[in-house]
């Protein structure tokens, strides 16, 4: 579980979360939608210990997080990939940098480009890969470490709409298989309401409104009316706060 209460965060004289407060049960998705600028993504790094906050706490699995978690995983914006290595270095890198054996090494990098359907891909270089198949690789290399904490930081928002889809698809197939803690942030309506079991509508750093999904998990849910339904809600929502 994740328990957030009262935090601020700032940049010098700009105050970028202000007394936020939130929870997420433990194996459970939440996504955190707004406007640019509403502290979406400052919240996901003080999530990930990357940020330092002024006041307030930020307790997960019942432990005060201070600075970076082992076991909280980061997928971002951008992959985050090495160029220089391939495919299967760039899953290997993180267990290598934890100490990881080799022979365990080797076998969680196989599976996971077996679970992630990578394995034509390991000796390639990221420059080779499409959009979709570098954001496999970002999620593999963050998942071989098996965190019980993930936090995705507009992991969809470069990739075309089907690309996008499948995407999703992937993240909520393995959400069910591996039963991590999901957050994730984006400005994307349709895959707040996709991914979102608890859905947050932020704005001016704030958690403006806390909305439960009830359809989230349904098979073929974006081809249900009730799909839109929640979309239109959710697009209600941020233009009140805009």
């Amino acid at each position: 579980m994740i328990e957030i209460r009262d935090l601020e965060v700032a940049y010098d004289q700009d105050i970028a979360l202000k007394e936020l407060n939130m929870s997420v049960p433990a194996h459970s998705t939440c996504a955190v939608i707004g406007s640019s600028g509403c502290g979406k993504t400052t919240l996901l790094y003080a999530l990930a210990g990357l940020v330092r906050p002024q006041s307030g706490s930020i307790v997960i699995q019942d432990e005060a997080a201070n600075g970076i978690r082992k076991s909280t995983g980061l997928v971002l914006q951008d992959y985050g990939l090495l160029p220089w290595k391939t495919v299967r270095e760039n899953l290997a890198f993180p267990l290598k940098a934890r100490g990881f054996g080799a022979v365990e090494t080797n076998e969680r990098v196989g599976a996971m480009l077996e679970e992630l359907g990578l394995e034509s891909l390991g000796h390639r270089l990221p420059g080779e890969l499409s959009g979709g198949q570098k954001q496999r690789v970002a999620i593999g290399r963050t998942l071989v470490l098996e965190p019980d904490v993930l936090l995705m930081d507009e992991a969809s928002s470069a990739l075309d709409a089907m690309t996008k889809e499948m995407i999703q698809n992937l993240v909520l197939r393995l959400h069910r298989e591996r039963r991590f803690t999901l957050v994730l942030v984006t400005h994307n309506i349709e895959e707040a309401v996709f991914l979102g079991q608890r859905i947050l509508v932020m704005s001016g750093g704030r958690v403006q409104e806390q909305i439960e999904n009830p359809y989230f998990g349904e098979v073929d849910f974006r081809d249900h009316p009730s799909f839109f339904e929640m979309c239109l809600k959710i697009r209600r929502r941020l233009y009140d706060q805009a």
